[in-house]
């Protein structure tokens, strides 16, 4: 799935270089980049989970 996002990091100058992805999980309240953010450890496996599958997939390509 291809969505736009503003939340660029360190992706958007990887991007110049190689094909990149980000993998977003939510976090409890809508909260970001502030000290009150937290999100759910069944949300940050979930996250693992994707990565892991993403590397996977990529290494057997």
């Amino acid at each position: 799935m291809r969505m736009t996002s503003g939340a660029f990091h360190d992706a958007m100058y990887l991007a110049d270089q190689c094909p990149t992805a980000m993998i977003f999980v939510p976090s409890i309240g809508g909260i970001s980049h502030n000290a009150a953010e937290k999100t759910d450890p069944q949300d940050l496996f979930l996250g693992v989970q994707a990565l892991a599958y993403a590397v996977t997939v990529l290494a057997n390509a």
